[in-house]
């Protein structure tokens, strides 16, 4: 195995060489790269590396973004005012960052106005033109018609 550390003339050492240098100093032989030819080990403290990797990976997993969904509920004869209503809502969920699931309910036989509906998504897009991009154009799933907004990216 490959053996680098603070104390420690870099080499190919056999295992056993290298876990006796690791006691001498009383520190672990921690294996840092397992699927190198030949693996790589450092002799250091365990405790200390598993701290580190945490630290590592914590800040990662800060660093990654959350997608957060928002829903707007619309029915098919939604009126003006109520639509302004949910336009701001979906508005301010852009600014926040968060995409916006809009879909348009039919109930019972209310279904025969698929295409109001959908003008009613595609202005709710073209309203929010300047804020989102659409992800995904309207489309009906089961009692439901589905569109995905993302916010643009600002600069």
């Amino acid at each position: 195995m490959r053996l680098v550390g603070d104390n420690v003339e870099v080499g190919v050492y056999p295992t056993k060489k290298a876990l006796e240098m690791a006691e001498e100093q009383g520190l672990d032989l921690v294996e840092i790269s397992p699927n190198a030819n030949p693996p790589v080990c450092k002799i250091m403290e365990y405790s200390k590396f598993m701290y580190e990797q945490k630290k590592r990976e914590k800040a990662l997993k800060a660093k990654a973004s959350k997608v957060v969904i928002k829903e707007i509920r619309f029915g098919p004869q939604t009126d003006d005012h109520d639509y302004e209503f949910k336009k701001r809502n979906a508005e301010k969920f852009l600014k926040d960052g968060a995409k916006v699931k809009a879909f348009v309910f039919f109930k019972g036989r209310s279904i025969i106005f698929k295409d109001q509906g959908e003008i009613l998504l595609l202005r709710l897009a073209q309203d929010l033109e300047e804020l989102a991009k659409v992800e995904q154009l309207p489309k009906l799933e089961g009692k439901r018609m589905i569109m995905f907004l993302a916010p643009k990216k600002s600069k």
